[in-house]
């Protein structure tokens, strides 16, 4: 309890009410477009607008919950955990507690059974099994990375290589979905840990790239899941015609409404208990085993967790019931109208604003200013990840009203971003390849990929090959938008004749680093 009150200080209810201001502002954007759309344009159903209202509320208060408890919990423990495994200096248990890591946050990721629930061909538990071992193997790749000091972009090229290279034996109607997945699996439970466990290796190497090369961890973590995925779809490689969806509910009164919200939060209570447990576990074994924190700490990453739960639950209620079939039918509706066409700009300034509802953008931009000693603002990134997620939703209803293969777009665009990673400062490489898999959060996942597969039913096309791919859109072009803003910036370091900071320093390994 006195950790409860401490933790609830004048200070902290400060702060609490200021996340809650930058949540109803990063919010309230897209209410308001949708409203606008609603009442002045789309006959949408009354009760789906006031589920959406009343979801609206939950993301909000959800959001500022998620992103006070994860900066006290989460980060934390990734941060303490991987500082302990270091320390041990054994590269098989560094590898292999990585590898278990991975796949149990992964496993433990919303926004991934949201998409495995909407593939209608492969079991929901073997797709989320399947992509949970991609995610382990490839954090276990990150952490050898930065144990010996390999540049992030000759993996990436490499990672992407194969890729591109299995995509051509791959089912070209599963492609979208595969790639998809890598988007997916970097979400509000993945992020915050997987960026504070790289962090946790920084702090005992004493070269000047050693906190940059904690960016990058989400980058290769996101390459795991399309290749497990492309190699999963060559077993499933037949079809059906169909996304094989579910109705989406409606409700006759207020009543049912409230009641479906009701019945819906303890589902997610409890899948969200079981996404955290495993967490919760590996940092009890740690803390007995090698950590040994005070007591006063480990209440406050508890209090922090507690935290972190109640806003995922409240967020995960609110996008799910409330967003997920608005976007549906919306998106159904506009596509069968007149205004056909107005859903590509329609989906660009969606994109505008959705990616500032994403709760681990938030993180993201935390970690940038911290490990840049601000000299990277957090804002600059928000704008730069604004105008890509604006144009990767522009892209993808393209797609959606034409049937252009994705692969026409992620090909060029791939070459392009890595490309630029041989011209960039390598920070601002592993931060837009970050920037990549934190940018496919909930909010695509559920609202704009439901939005794409309603105008998809509705134009008659084939949602799994034409819908899905939006988040692998969504995924790509921050690695762009990203990687331009660091070649401006480190342009205009030259015209100031001011050092170029880009971190190429001689890495002394992590064996040889201080005590």
């Amino acid at each position: 309890m006195n950790h409860a009150y401490r933790f609830f200080s004048a200070g902290r209810k400060r702060i609490f009410r200021n996340k809650l201001q930058e949540s109803a502002v990063s919010v309230l954007p897209i209410v308001l477009v949708v409203a606008a759309l609603c009442l002045l344009a789309v006959p949408a159903p009354t009760d789906l607008m006031l589920a959406f209202l009343i979801g609206s509320i939950m993301v909000i208060v959800g959001m500022a919950l998620f992103t006070l408890g994860s900066e006290n919990s989460l980060t934390n423990i990734g941060s303490h955990m991987s500082s302990a495994l270091t320390k041990s200096k054994k590269l098989p248990l560094i590898l292999s507690v990585s590898f278990a890591l991975g796949v149990f946050v992964t496993v433990a990721e919303p926004d991934l059974k949201v998409l495995a629930e909407t593939v209608p061909h492969i079991n929901t538990a073997l797709l989320i099994a399947v992509v949970g071992v991609g995610v382990g193997a490839f954090l276990a790749l990150a952490m050898a990375r930065m144990i010996f000091g390999i540049k992030l972009r000759y993996l990436l090229l490499i990672g992407y290589a194969v890729v591109f290279g299995l995509s051509l034996f791959a089912p070209a109607q599963q492609l979208a979905m595969a790639f998809d997945s890598g988007g997916v699996t970097t979400g509000p439970m993945t992020v915050p840990f997987v960026l504070a466990f790289g962090v946790g290796v920084s702090y005992i190497r004493s070269d000047r790239r050693a906190e940059s090369d904690s960016f990058g961890l989400v980058a290769l973590c996101s390459i795991g899941p399309v290749l497990a995925v492309m190699l999963l779809s060559c077993f499933f490689r037949k079809a059906p015609a169909g996304d094989g969806a579910q109705a989406v509910d409606t409700w006759k009164t207020t009543t049912q409404l409230g009641h479906h919200y009701l019945r819906a939060i303890p589902g997610y209570m409890l899948e969200i208990a079981l996404s955290l447990s495993p967490v919760l576990a590996a940092f009890a074994l740690f803390q007995m085993i090698s950590l040994h924190l005070k007591p006063r700490a480990c209440g406050r990453i508890l209090l922090g967790l507690w935290i972190t739960y109640g806003g995922l639950v409240l967020f995960l209620t609110g996008v799910n019931v409330g967003f997920s079939a608005l976007g549906r039918v919306l998106g159904s509706l506009i596509a069968q109208s007149a205004f056909k066409y107005l859903l590509i700009p329609l989906s660009a300034i969606l994109g505008w604003f959705i990616i500032s509802a994403e709760p681990a953008v938030f993180t993201l931009e935390k970690q940038i200013e911290k490990v840049s000693a601000g000299a990277i603002p957090g804002k600059s990134v928000r704008l730069s990840l604004s105008v890509a997620i604006s144009a990767a939703m522009a892209l993808s209803m393209t797609r959606v009203l034409t049937g252009v293969s994705i692969m026409y777009f992620l090909v060029p665009g791939y070459a392009l971003a890595l490309a630029l990673s041989f011209f960039v400062p390598d920070l601002y490489t592993a931060i837009a390849f970050d920037s990549g898999g934190v940018a496919s959060g909930p909010m695509t996942a559920t609202f704009m990929l439901q939005f794409m597969l309603g105008a998809s039913e509705a134009s008659g096309g084939n949602p799994l090959s034409d819908a899905f791919g939006v988040v692998a859109l969504v995924a790509m072009m921050p690695l762009i938008s990203v990687q331009l803003m660091g070649a401006a910036a480190k342009l205009l370091a030259k015209r100031r004749k001011t050092p170029d900071a880009s971190g190429d320093e001689e890495i002394i390994e992590i064996m040889e680093a201080r005590r």
